[in-house]
């Protein structure tokens, strides 16, 4: 056994499931207050990638960039401004095409996500093609630092170590990933925006008698959630240096199985699905069976819902009257 390799996959696995939990919270924050699957969601931090290859180009960034101050600077306006503008893209969704049909039976609001799904993919296929396009890497993606494992043996079973290598980056996505994960928390429990999200989420029509406003609460829930996608698909442009029309349909297909798997309508158990998502799909590939790696991971999500249906940290929910 190499713990090296191990660690490794540890290490990728903590990488891709911090993008898959931030995109993971806007399908169950958007389902959690008005119980609507967001297909359109996934696509929405596609869009987020594009965004930022649309920035980058525009400023004239190419390359990877050196100078400290530049880059933070960098970073900041980068992740600004793809999260304003996923934000707002999300709240003009959630006005035309959502909250038209709010009262509407639920098939219609869910056959509109998976048009609006379209609409964004054929939109950036009209902008940009079909083709795989390179994004500026501006944290040097070999830049980090390598340790190794002390080897050892129990009785008879030697654990060997390979050079592990940590790059920033990597630490970067999943430290920023984790701080807003927290802010998110502390914002729904901690002000009046979130407690008026929370009682739109428990009963719309209650909260609306004691003055919530439920438009502007769910324009808001919109915002937050898309903005997050948008922080994912700079976070993805990051860690993978390119980006494609489709990238949308399997990242957003696999953030909902771990928002699901989790548990639909709660933001901590989005947050864990979607490093058990990831940290099965990385230790599939590593074992082998990379072709079966997705459907390993749905496999897992069948289970999960025939014998706990509400996910790990769902709970049952008692049928208003």
């Amino acid at each position: 056994m190499d713990a090296g390799i191990l660690t490794q996959q540890l290490l990728n696995g903590l990488t891709i499931g911090a993008m898959y939990a931030l995109i993971a919270l806007g399908y169950t924050m958007v389902y959690g207050i008005i119980e609507l699957i967001n297909f359109a969601h996934g696509d929405v931090f596609m869009v987020g990638s594009f965004v930022t290859l649309w920035l980058l180009s525009t400023i004239g960034v190419q390359n990877t960039v050196n100078d400290p101050v530049a880059l933070v600077g960098l970073l900041i306006l980068m992740f600004a401004f793809s999260m304003v503008v996923m934000g707002l893209v999300g709240v003009l969704i959630e006005r035309f095409a959502y909250r038209p049909l709010r009262r509407a039976p639920r098939l219609a609001p869910l056959i509109t996500a998976i048009g609006v799904s379209f609409i964004l993919q054929n939109i950036i296929q009209v902008l940009y093609g079909t083709a795989y396009f390179n994004v500026p890497q501006v944290i040097d993606p070999l830049a980090g630092f390598s340790f190794k494992l002390p080897s050892f043996a129990i009785g008879g079973f030697a654990v060997t170590s390979s050079l592990v290598t940590v790059t920033w980056v990597h630490v970067f996505i999943v430290v920023l990933a984790v701080a807003m994960m927290v802010a998110l928390q502390v914002f729904v429990r901690r002000t009046n925006l979130g407690r008026a999200m929370r009682s739109t989420a428990i009963d719309r029509e209650a909260a609306q008698l004691m003055g919530v406003d439920i438009n502007t609460t769910i324009a808001l829930t919109f915002f937050i959630g898309s903005a997050l996608a948008g922080a994912a698909g700079v976070a993805w442009t990051l860690n993978y240096g390119l980006t494609k029309f489709d990238n949308g349909f399997q990242a957003g297909l696999k953030s909902f199985t771990a928002a699901v798997l989790g548990g639909i309508g709660n933001t901590t158990g989005a947050a864990i699905g979607g490093f058990l998502i990831a940290f099965i799909e990385v230790f599939s590939s590593q074992l082998g069976y990379s072709r079966w790696s997705e459907a390993i991971v749905f496999t897992i999500l069948i289970l999960v819902l025939v014998f706990k249906p509400t996910g790990i940290l769902g709970q049952q929910v008692a049928e208003r009257a």
